[in-house]
């Protein structure tokens, strides 16, 4: 029949994916175009292969926040293709509070930064920033993950990880901010745009009595004829562009030992998706049937598919590259003899498949591919008779350690500790993405209200009454509040998804950050591995 809240939500998310690539508007666009300045969007546009792929990272993050002022929270983070290789890309966009830091800028940076530490690929910096966001100070300055872990992190590449980093200033790049140029390999500015300072004129003013122009202070000739701070400096943004993409080109490259076909077809259309997906997030669909949209098309080998099947484990590819999989089948699963079991509960027999199946694509170096739609681990006394919490360790276990790629995909449910168990954010998965349709939270509402309500329902049960006024809104606010919080889109707000994917997108975009994960030849757990961590 059709999933209409598929595509309602998908065509909730496009008209908000486009609002936010206006950034700051049209009027601000103009204003940066009549300074001969390209937009972030535009750079990253000249940046990549004509006709290439580019992978979004975080583009929701913060757009219900600020009262919507800080749209893509003010800086282009994401995964091109330039000179045929995926390369991180960081871009500052100054039609949003002229590309100013606030806090959830700096979350966004971060992300960017442990995927190039991560996948072992160069990253692109693409400076044009005032700084930090002064309203906002308190959530960008201090603390673990301030503005300071972006210069630990690029002190990490330079000297022990040996990843590329390109920055090109092309504005402004004030105060703390400077580091971030200065402590990467390569440096160009924009001849008559771009500044680089720890403190702009005003301050200087302020601080020393001084008058002086941007220019004279920090400009592109001063830093590449005089402090010598920058290495290159070029005509326009085009011509900046055009360096970078030539510097990029000249890096010694070599190709992972399995590559991409990105002609390879799937067994059925992604746009089939809004046909299988079913219009209650609660009712059962066929996942393999899901599978067939996103994999290529061809043989698959499913392990062990006779066995706990409500787990389904299997390996293919995605386009070309080869991928094992381990997905969630909801629906209704009689056994013979026994109690029937229910897809998207993780039962003590399924645990021990799924963690054998890991254990086995970690020896054989392949990588992997979570399918959630996970309601969570199965309980009561029979569960626990069959040891599903040691079933479940070893299944948790199992993907936290190892350390080939890993890639989450949401389809509608990832909750309780199944969601953990299906390489939940807090286990370092390379990406992780959800459908509109994806729903993140320890539970769904209906069941937060039997936790927080049991006793007065008992009771008004017993005594065979109903809630009043007062009752029913209560009931009625948490209700709300979880739908709120269960939404793809809040979860995209606050980081905990790289992005939500459209079903016509799903399958070239998990394939882009395969392609992008798989250049990482050694093992590595976290955001990066030192090379005397042993491992």
């Amino acid at each position: 029949m059709g999933d209409a809240r598929l595509k309602r939500l998908t065509e909730e998310l496009r008209e908000v994916e486009t609002r936010l690539r206006e950034g700051g508007g049209a009027e601000r666009i103009e204003r940066e175009h009549a300074k001969g300045k390209l937009t972030a969007r535009e750079r990253v546009e000249m940046l990549r292969d004509s006709g290439s792929r580019f992978l979004e990272i975080g583009l929701l993050v913060a757009h219900d926040q600020y009262d919507g002022q800080a749209p893509a929270a003010g800086v282009v983070t994401g995964i091109a293709q330039v000179a045929e290789r995926p390369v991180v890309v960081v871009a500052n966009d100054a039609t949003v509070k002229a590309g100013s830091w606030w806090p959830e800028t700096i979350k966004k940076m971060l992300r960017a930064q442990e995927i190039a530490m991560r996948c072992r690929i160069p990253i692109v910096y693409l400076v044009d920033s005032a700084g930090v966001n002064l309203p906002y100070q308190g959530g960008v300055f201090p603390g673990q993950y301030g503005a300071s872990r972006i210069f630990y992190y690029n002190s990490i590449m330079r000297h022990y990880l040996k990843v590329p980093q390109i920055a090109a200033v092309m504005g402004q790049c004030i105060a703390g901010g400077a580091y971030l140029p200065a402590l990467s390999d390569v440096i160009l500015m924009v001849d008559g745009t771009s500044f680089m300072g720890l403190g702009g004129p005003n301050l200087v003013k302020g601080a020393t009595g001084q008058t002086v122009d941007s220019e004279e202070l920090g400009g592109a000739r001063v830093h590449t004829e005089i402090s010598g701070v920058a290495h290159y400096r070029v005509e326009k943004d085009e011509g900046c562009s055009e360096r970078n993409r030539e510097w990029i080109s000249e890096l010694p490259y070599e190709e992972p030992g399995y590559t991409h076909d990105w002609t390879a077809m799937p067994g059925r259309e992604p746009s089939e998706l809004f046909d299988i997906l079913p219009e209650d997030h609660r009712q059962r669909y066929d996942m393999t049937e899901l599978l067939s949209c996103l994999l290529d098309e061809g043989r698959w080998d499913v392990f062990q598919e006779d066995l706990a099947p409500e787990m389904i484990c299997l390996t293919g590819r995605l386009q070309g590259m080869p991928i094992g999989v381990i997905a969630n089948a909801r629906g209704f699963f009689p056994r013979e003899g026994s109690a029937p079991r229910f897809g998207g509960i993780i039962y003590a027999e399924s645990a021990r498949k799924v963690a054998y199946f890991l254990e086995n694509l970690n020896r054989h170096r392949t990588a992997m591919l979570f399918v959630q739609d996970v309601s969570g681990f199965m309980v009561g006394t029979e569960a626990e008779h069959n040891g599903i919490i040691r079933a479940g360790a070893d299944f948790v276990e199992a993907m936290a350690t190892a350390t080939v790629p890993k890639l989450v995909l949401t389809i509608n449910h990832a909750s309780g500790a199944g969601y953990y168990a299906m390489a939940g954010q807090g286990f370092d998965p390379d990406f992780i993405f959800t459908l509109p349709t994806g729903r993140m939270g320890v539970m769904e509402g209906e069941s937060a209200v039997q936790a927080l309500f049991a006793p007065e329902l008992e009771r008004l049960a017993a005594e065979g009454g109903e809630p009043d006024a007062e009752f029913k809104a209560r009931i009625d606010a948490v209700l709300e509040d979880y739908e709120h919080q269960l939404d793809a889109r809040f979860a995209a707000a606050r980081g905990f998804v790289d992005a939500v994917l459209a079903p016509e997108t799903m399958r070239d975009r998990l394939a882009f950050a395969l392609w992008a994960a798989i250049h990482n030849p050694g093992p590595h757990v976290g955001a990066f591995v030192l090379p005397y961590a042993g491992l």
